[in-house]
């Protein structure tokens, strides 16, 4: 249950990247500076919080003997997850990229398969594929029904365009995000602990940053005071917070694909976060009575995943 209840605390830092990038959106900020800045800014500030722990030596020797895993999974999990959610924000509103991103919670489950287990037999350990967590699948579904009804009328609101350029891209970051934290995890094992990895990941994928701030410059210029200061609160809040808090929160599954599916479904509740945040700072219209309906299965959804995820942790 405490990690349950860190993904829920998680979702809500998370929820700030969806208003703060629909309103640096809104004010003339570029996507590509709303990306690239919220990680060159959590970068020296992880980069404190592990030296004072005393813990940076080891990783920077790992991150050098092994810079291809560190590199490529870092900016499938960072680079290809973040990149995308902010194009997103700069055509679609933030409750549009807030609930298109609940895939996630299905794209974790349907990623099972390309990791492995290690069972006891009668020989000795012996590693197998991960299956599909039917059960965790049938519940996660749930919460997609919610996210589908609070989409339901507001987007008709919307065009084509806006809806297939701010959904699109967030399904490409649904996959992304799950995939390369869990071959992180699987990586690191029990070698780093979160802060680590989070600055691990966060310094690979930074000439993914350097690059596509390289092309912000030539594209759109440097950025305004104001996107300045909105992302850096953008990388405390979800970049370096919710971070920490997301990846406690799957450790402590222990590679348990049930377990790891009821926390990732805790990320629903960002959508109520959203919801919330966009009335009161974006002056957001109110939700129909379809979408309160839609939120009420999401909660049903991330309790019985909450409930499923308690007991087979009794079990095993």
């Amino acid at each position: 249950m405490k990690a349950i209840a860190l993904g829920v605390l998680a979702s809500l830092f998370f929820a700030v990247t969806f208003v703060m990038n629909r309103a640096m959106d809104l004010s003339g900020g570029s996507w590509i500076w709303s990306a690239s800045l919220r990680f060159i800014f959590m970068a020296p500030m992880l980069l404190i919080i592990v030296m004072v722990r005393g813990n940076l030596r080891p990783l920077l020797l790992d991150m050098r003997k092994r810079a291809v895993i560190w590199l490529g999974w870092s900016t499938v999990g960072f680079g290809l997850f973040y990149a995308p959610l902010c194009f997103a924000a700069a055509y679609g509103p933030a409750w549009l990229v807030a609930s298109m991103w609940q895939i996630t919670i299905v794209a974790g489950s349907l990623l099972a398969p390309f990791f492995y287990i290690v069972i006891q037999t009668e020989s000795g350990p012996r590693k197998v594929r991960s299956t599909i967590p039917v059960q965790g699948l049938a519940l996660s579904l749930i919460i997609i029904v919610g996210i589908m009804l609070i989409q339901l009328q507001q987007a008709q609101a919307l065009t084509v365009k806006e809806v297939l350029l701010g959904s699109v891209p967030v399904l490409l970051a649904a996959f992304a995000y799950p995939l390369g934290n869990r071959k992180m995890m699987v990586a690191c094992g029990r070698q780093f602990d979160v802060y680590q990895r989070v600055l691990g990941m966060t310094l690979a994928s930074l000439p993914f940053w350097l690059i596509l701030s390289a092309l912000g410059v030539a594209e759109v210029g440097l950025p305004s005071s104001n996107q300045i200061i909105q992302t850096l609160i953008v990388a405390i809040s979800s970049g370096v917070i919710a971070t920490i808090l997301f990846f406690s929160a799957t450790d402590m599954t222990k590679g348990d694909v049930h377990k790891l599916a009821a926390v990732e479904a805790t990320q629903a509740g960002g959508v109520i976060f959203v919801l919330i945040g966009e009335l009161v700072i974006l002056h957001g219209a109110y939700p129909t009575l379809w979408s309160l309906v839609g939120m009420g299965l999401v909660i049903l959804g991330m309790t019985s995943h909450s409930i499923f995820g308690h007991k087979s942790q009794n079990v095993s």
